[in-house]
């Protein structure tokens, strides 16, 4: 006998997934190549924190809207909670964790913290991604450029100012900033 609607729970209403289907991908992560199996619905938010225990990539709303899982995949910016891990095959991914080199923070990391560029410090591993990405994209000369670009990454805190003088500074460091 078949149960009625009302005895049919959310899990007898939802599709049926076959989690015996996994999926070969191959990423470079942080300069270390990765072949993985992961299921097909896997993002590449939950492969990295889940799977890599690469929990500096912060998982904040899920659906792309507050930039705190913002990564690099072949140096531009990624929301990684919008891509499938399998999407990224042969990419190289780069997460807050990759881009200090041989001990030495990466000058956007020494630039946040002289500038007092987080507070709670929960979006600032997307905040920097997302800033590297930037300066690698050559589109951000002004500070308002700088906003705007960065509009995407959300800080609940409010240190925008301090955000935008620590891009200002690497800019500038590098020619590019006024």
């Amino acid at each position: 006998m078949q149960p009625t609607t009302q005895e049919r729970t959310r899990a007898d209403l939802e599709p049926q997934r076959d989690v015996s289907i996994r999926v070969p991908v191959r990423l470079t992560i942080n300069g270390t190549v990765y072949d993985l199996d992961v299921l097909p619905w896997t993002t590449l938010l939950d492969l990295l924190r889940d799977r890599l225990n690469l929990t500096g990539t912060k998982k904040g709303c899920d659906h792309g809207q507050c930039g705190a899982c913002t990564v690099l995949i072949d140096g531009r910016r990624m929301l990684s909670c919008l891509t499938l891990a399998v999407m990224q095959e042969g990419r190289q991914v780069t997460t807050i964790e990759g881009l200090a080199s041989d001990g030495a923070l990466h000058p956007l990391q020494q630039a946040f913290i002289d500038h007092d560029g987080f507070q709670c410090g929960y979006c600032t591993p997307g905040q920097i991604c997302s800033a590297v990405g930037l300066i690698n994209e050559g589109h951000a000369r002004t500070p308002e450029e700088v906003r705007e670009l960065m509009s995407g990454n959300i800080c609940r805190c409010g240190a925008y100012p301090n955000i935008v003088n620590a891009v200002m500074e690497v800019l500038s460091k590098q020619g590019g900033g006024t």
